[in-house]
């Protein structure tokens, strides 16, 4: 049987030169529609607890599955809550304006698991550089310091009292 419009034949097979290479298997990517969004706790939480931001529609049995099979993390337990979104601010016409809610998820890694969240931005002890403003500010502050401490001889009095 032939098309209408001068196309190939039905009843032919048309085979993609792709999958004729031996070796060359068609690479599938899973993108999944949803993401999870990994947390700093506000409180602290044991070391095999993390913490993530999901979306409303996401379970705790999707949560759990996307973990095992796409990032290969060995899961024990989740449970997920409700957080209800501030409606504290106002917009410009005086009106309140309320955050979306939101759900977050705790996943108890399986045992043996740890997860340390990392430190991405480490504080730095910093040197001023000599004769810099930087110096100059500090030791001025110092300075101011030293002046304004209490003398000890007077007991505590101040020096409004004094002569």
């Amino acid at each position: 049987m032939i098309l209408p419009n001068g196309g190939p034949p039905l009843n032919r097979n048309i085979i993609n030169t792709f999958f004729l290479f031996l070796g060359n298997p068609q690479l599938r990517i899973f993108r999944p529609s949803w993401f999870l969004t990994l947390v700093r706790p506000g409180k602290e939480q044991p070391q095999d607890t993390v913490q993530f931001r999901i979306p409303m529609e996401m379970t705790k049995y999707d949560v759990k599955n996307y973990l095992e099979k796409i990032y290969n993390v060995p899961v024990g337990v989740v449970r997920t809550r409700i957080q209800f979104g501030s409606n504290k601010k106002r917009n410009h016409l005086n009106q309140k304006v309320k955050q979306p809610d939101y759900k977050v998820a705790y996943v108890q890694l399986a045992l043996g698991q740890t997860f340390t969240f990392p430190d991405i931005f480490p504080e730095k002890e910093r040197a001023p550089a000599e004769g810099s403003m930087e110096e100059m500010q500090e030791k001025f502050m110092e300075d101011e310091k030293q002046r304004q401490k209490l003398d000890p001889r007077r007991g505590g009095v101040t020096e409004w009292f004094g002569l």
